[in-house]
């Protein structure tokens, strides 16, 4: 049965802080399949979760050869949202070859897997995430590990089988350097070795090894080279790229980037190379390493940065503005090896898309719009 499509626009309120968390529900009709992908400009999907409090939803937006975008598709998580914004980035994740969806369930401290279908997503499994708020997760081989941002905090493990089970794993839940970290994202190191965390509060990238059960050992606190570190990106050969929101005031966003070794050390490439704009959070780099693209979420605009193999970052436009968004741009994906870029705008329920240059610049496209309140996470093939 078809659901009717509505859009609420409210006000976007961004302060401080505040203007990393913004987020925007929506159920959409029914498409009858979906292209299972590759990556030469075939079709695909984006993937956006409502984080609804009553029922937690994701819809599924056909994505066409040219990057456009059809009417979306939900599919329950089994799970409940927030409503409101997470302040963070990998709350939707695909797992590598697009079999798998992952999904935090923050207002039910859960995690729900989902079957990637030609026809759409099946669910799988919703567990317990381990803690309480789950904002972002993360996935290497069979290997699953959530970040529960509330309460005390902590990270937690799991495996997940070849039939889409989460199974957790004992005694791997690790706190975090603190228990008002304002934890915003997770996620594996290129070969899996090492888990990073980030920490807006308290200024803080946290590092775990990953030893060969899959359990770790940490935290290892670092301080970031500049204030609020949020959103971050891995380059194929390894190299940190962290956003720096630095509390939301206009002109003091960056990105910097960081050498891990084995053991999880930090060592600074790039310190905090300025955006011009305002509340840099959600962080993508292209997966051949030589772009990365950070949301300004009070800005509305997205800056691009050319990454050397050394992981130097250069701004690619003097003013910052590689693109123009909706109102409060928050999570960010790249799909269709690498083709096309989207925004979820927290402000006014939209999605941009655009199609990135050979050079690394960015043209507006057409996208979607009618999310409602409360939309988070961000994932496309």
């Amino acid at each position: 049965m078809k659901t009717s499509w509505k859009m609420s626009l409210p006000t976007l309120a961004l302060a401080a802080l505040g203007a990393c968390t913004a987020s925007r529900d929506a159920n959409g009709p029914r498409v009858p399949s979906f292209s299972r992908v590759g990556d030469d400009g075939s079709p695909g999907a984006v993937y956006v979760a409502t984080n609804a409090t009553a029922a937690n939803e994701v819809l599924v937006f056909p994505r066409a050869g040219d990057g456009t975008l059809g009417a979306p598709s939900p599919f329950a998580t089994g799970g409940k949202g927030s409503g409101g914004g997470l302040g963070n980035q990998g709350g939707v994740v695909l797992t590598q070859g697009h079999r798998w969806l992952l999904v935090v369930n923050a207002g039910s401290n859960e995690v729900s897997v989902f079957a990637v279908e030609p026809d759409g997503l099946e669910l799988k499994d919703h567990r317990s995430s381990g803690g309480e708020r789950p904002v972002s997760v993360t996935t290497f081989g069979g290997l699953v590990y959530v970040l529960n941002a509330g309460g005390v905090g902590n990270i937690t493990g799991f495996r997940l089988s070849e039939h889409g089970r989460l199974r957790p794993l004992p005694r791997s839940t690790r706190p975090l350097s603190s228990t008002t970290a304002g934890a915003a994202q997770i996620a594996f190191s290129p070969h899996g070795g090492v888990l990073v965390v980030t920490e807006k509060a308290t200024n803080t990238i946290d590092t775990y090894v990953v030893q060969d059960d899959g359990l770790t050992q940490g935290p290892q606190p670092q301080p970031s080279v500049g204030q609020t570190p949020f959103g971050f990106a891995f380059s194929r050969r390894g190299a940190l790229v962290v956003s720096e929101a630095a509390g939301g005031p206009a002109g003091t966003s960056a990105l910097s980037s960081y050498d891990v070794s084995e053991r999880g050390k930090l060592a600074v490439v790039s310190p905090s190379v300025g955006t011009t704009q305002r509340a840099s959070c959600w962080v993508v780099i292209t997966s051949d390493s030589r772009f990365a693209y950070t949301t300004n979420t009070g800005s509305a605009t997205i800056s691009g940065y050319s990454v050397s193999p050394d992981g130097d970052l250069t701004l690619l436009a003097a003013n910052g503005v590689s693109g123009t968004t909706g109102p409060g741009p928050i999570d960010m994906a790249l799909s269709g090896g690498d083709r096309f870029l989207y925004t979820l705008n927290s402000g006014d329920g939209t999605i941009s898309a655009f199609r990135v240059n050979a050079d690394g610049g960015l043209m507006a496209q057409t996208g979607a719009a009618g999310l409602q309140a409360g939309a988070n996470g961000l994932a496309a093939r």
